[in-house]
């Protein structure tokens, strides 16, 4: 299993927010930059990037910062947030971006995720399964739909998407730990077709133990690691097996 740091960008600056509440913003860092290398030093290969500014928009606002952390570090960058356009895709790749991220789109427009797959490959597409009460939520988290989770995933493996982060939006930036049962059952309910990164609640050690025992691909955590209730350093090599 992999360990994805996470770095969310709003107005610049490295924020986290609880359950997805853009008033409940909070500054964690004072340069995304030395975070991120901090996070390389730590021994984490990847980096998971939210653009907060571009979710409420609907396009790329902070593009600047990942495409920099992408030139500047060796680490793999994730990035998500306002990406609803292939040309959008295809600028994060070319600048170095290893992964990008579908959220809304896969909602509103299957067929951006399909083409996207098509065009970029599939291990350079994710889509983000973002959800209250198991139903999806879209644009920043700020509208809900009547579409459940399972279902979008479903739709989405067939037409060639291997890479899921799931995201209880009532654990996110919450401390309370992962939502083990919500992952277990997708996961079950997959029967292991898609890689699934957990993401949303991640405390301590204990929830990175939980996540690479049900066979997980990846566990994102953020606050956990701004608030030194987890070591990424010990959570990388937990989640790797190495004693």
């Amino acid at each position: 299993m992999i360990i994805l740091p996470a770095i969310d960008i709003k107005d610049g600056n490295c924020v986290r927010l609880f359950k997805g509440d853009f008033s409940t913003v909070e500054k964690v860092a004072s340069n995304y930059m030395e975070t991120a290398k901090e996070f390389e030093l730590a021994g984490a290969s990847w980096i998971h990037m939210v653009d907060l500014d571009g979710a409420k928009e609907g396009r790329p606002v902070n593009r600047k910062i990942y495409e920099d952390v992408a030139a500047n570090t060796h680490l793999n960058v994730e990035v998500g947030g306002g990406i609803r356009n292939l040309e959008t895709i295809a600028e994060y790749l070319k600048s170095g971006v290893k992964r990008v991220i579908l959220g809304s789109a896969a909602l509103k427009n299957p067929k951006l995720v399909k083409d996207a797959v098509v065009k970029f490959g599939s291990d350079h597409i994710a889509v983000g399964i973002d959800s209250k009460n198991g139903m999806v939520a879209t644009d920043g988290w700020l509208m809900q739909s009547n579409v459940d989770e399972l279902t979008l995933i479903k739709e989405m493996i067939k037409i060639g998407i291997r890479y899921f982060i799931v995201t209880d939006i009532s654990k996110d930036g919450t401390l309370s730990g992962v939502n083990i049962n919500q992952l277990k059952g997708l996961f079950e309910a997959t029967d292991g077709k898609c890689n699934i990164i957990a993401s949303g609640g991640v405390h301590t050690i204990e929830d990175i133990q939980k996540c690479k025992e049900l066979g997980l691909y990846g566990t994102i955590c953020g606050k956990s690691l701004y608030k030194g209730t987890l070591d990424l350093h010990k959570a990388i090599l937990l989640a790797e097996g190495v004693n």
